[in-house]
This record gives structure tokens, sequence and C-alpha cells, in this order.
């Protein structure tokens, strides 16, 4: 097999196996995390505040990424700080930047679902959908051509989120819930276009060294914040922070929690992945958008399954129906390939 057959392989197939990989995370991370929250993991405990959660599920998720990246051996691709005869794994400043960025959308997704008087369903909607818009505003400012099979997976992806957006759901929304969403899509924004400029494109090792940079960022950079907040805020929020990070060695969930952490770090591995493929983000971004919202629908009969809960409604189903759609048109070019035409 001649190297250029190799890479077009892996260009055109190793994007789906990390949506796999984050469709398999996201499945028990959703489900648990919904089921802990809402008190149907233990009545006997009843339901964790989102927010207690964290500060197990982020030490969880900082094991993982390291576990992640010593056992692939990515370590070694990351820049170097010289200090006299040692070499430290450090990151640019621009992927310090990133990981900052990283850092900041698992923060206020974590919020988002925590705000009083905003339905859930409108926070997600509008976060998922927000990068759905970005991503070819993204491809737009950096050049880059946008293929017709990704224009309609993006249209049918938004579609998606507006047939679920019609159900009859409470567009309430907060000065706080909105500064949240503003911040998350600025996050985003702000990532996106750092990877498109610096790792999306076929250099050899360059987005593993992205990648590598920016999680040894995300994961402690999220770790440092809650001990912050925990030691010098005040207030409920970080009241409900100290009561994670004292609970964790006493905690009745903390078992579950690490669980959390670590399938949320395998949905940050593998989403980062998919996004730094070096193909257009109006195309990466729909796939992790779809893997996500099949995850949700998974993970939502599951709920029904092992504690009876709310099924999903017949507006659901057909969103997921658009998003299967989209991923037929995404995968329209490999499967052309794969049949040799």
């Amino acid at each position: 097999m001649s190297i250029h057959t190799q890479h077009d392989i892996e260009h055109n197939i190793g994007i789906w196996g990390y949506a796999f990989g984050y469709f398999a995370s996201y499945v028990p991370y959703s489900m648990l995390t919904k089921a802990v929250s809402s008190g149907l993991w233990n009545p006997n405990l009843g339901p964790v505040d989102g927010l207690k959660l964290l500060p197990p599920t982020a030490l969880a998720s900082f094991v993982g990424m390291v576990g992640f990246i010593w056992a692939m051996g990515w370590l070694r691709h990351a820049s170097k700080l010289q200090i006299g005869s040692l070499a430290i794994p450090f990151p640019t400043m621009w992927t310090f930047l990133s990981g900052l960025c990283t850092s900041g959308i698992i923060a206020t997704t974590t919020l988002a679902y925590t705000f009083t008087g905003s339905s859930i369903v409108f926070m997600m909607l509008l976060m998922r959908g927000g990068v759905l818009v970005i991503a070819p505003v993204v491809d737009a400012l950096t050049g880059r051509h946008v293929r017709w099979n990704s224009w309609i997976a993006l249209l049918l992806s938004l579609a998606a989120l507006l047939v679920a957006f019609s159900d009859g759901i409470n567009t309430t929304m907060s000065a706080i819930a909105a500064v949240d969403v503003t911040l998350y899509l600025l996050f985003y924004f702000v990532r996106l276009r750092l990877m498109s400029r610096l790792a999306k494109n076929t250099s050899p090792g360059a987005n593993v060294r992205y990648f590598v940079e920016e999680q040894l960022v995300a994961a402690p950079a999220l770790v440092l914040l809650l001990c912050l907040v925990a030691l010098f805020g005040q207030g409920a929020m970080p009241e409900t922070i100290r009561a994670g990070f004292s609970d964790m060695l006493t905690g009745d969930y903390l078992a579950i929690a690490l669980i959390i952490g670590l399938c949320s770090q395998g949905t940050g591995i593998f989403g980062g992945l998919i996004l730094l493929d070096a193909r257009e983000n109006s195309f990466c971004v729909p796939v992790n958008r779809a893997s996500s919202i099949l995850a949700g629908l998974v993970a939502s009969y599951g709920l029904v399954w092992l504690y009876n809960s709310r099924q999903p409604s017949g507006h659901e189903w057909a969103g997921a129906a658009f998003i299967l759609l989209a991923i037929g048109f995404l995968s329209y070019s490999t499967i052309k390939k794969a049949l040799g035409k």
C-alpha cells in the first residue's frame, strides 16, 4: 500500500472512528450525569447538584487525559521548553489559548444547565446550533472551500435543532444565561479559528501536536479554576463547589462521579480529534454535533429502560432523522471512494 493511499484511508475513515468513540463516550456520560443530577441513580441520596459533581469529574478527566496521552505515546509530539538539560513538554502561546478556551467550553456547558428558569433543551439548542452557524463563518475567514455535501449536512443539522425547538420548550432566558451562551460560542469561535490556522492540515503530526498541547492546558486549567473558586469564591455557587471537593472522600456518589469524569474526558478526546480533521469545519462540526445528538437519543432510551423516565418525543425522533440524513451526506465522499467511483 502506498503512503498516499494509506493517507487517503486515514483521512476519510479516521474521523468516523473518532465519531464512534465520541458517541460511545457520550452515551454513558450523558445518561449517568442525568441519572445522578436528577436523583434517579440513588433515590435515597436524592439529586446531586451539577456543580457539586464538577470537582470529582474534573479530576477524573485530568487523570484520563494524562493516561490517554501517555498510553498513545503522543507526549513526544508536544513542543518542548528547554530548562538546562531537561526538555519539558510545553504548549505554544496559541495552543495555551486554545486549551483555556476548551476549559471555558466545559465550564460554560455545565453552567448552562444550572440556571433557574431556562429550559435545558433551549440552552442546548442555542449552543449546538450556534456552533453549527460558526463553522462556515470560520471556514470563510480562513479561505477554506466548503463542499456541497457539507453545506447540505449543515442545513440538515440546523433543521434537526429547529424541529426540536418547535416542541413547545421554555425559551425564558436570564441575563446571566445569555452571557454564558455568548461566552461558550466565543470560546468555540476562537478555538476553531486557531485549529483552522495551525492544525487542520496534512502536515505530519500537526494535529496530534496541537491536540496534546491543548489537552495539557485544558484539564489542569479547569481543576485550577475550580480550586480557586472553592478557596476564594463567595456565595451559593462556590459553596456548592467546595462541597464537591469536601465530599470526594466520603460522598456516596464518588465512584459514579469518577466514571462520569472519565467518560467526559472520552468525549473531549474524540470530540477534539474530530474537529482537528484536516477537512473544513462545515464538515467536522456537524459530525461532532450529530454524534452527540444521536448519543443523547440513545441515552434517553437507556434512562427509559433503567428508570422508566420520559421517552423521547416525536419531535426528537424527527430531529434524529434529520441527523441521520446529514451523516449520509457527510459520508458521501467516503462511500464513493470506498466503492472506487
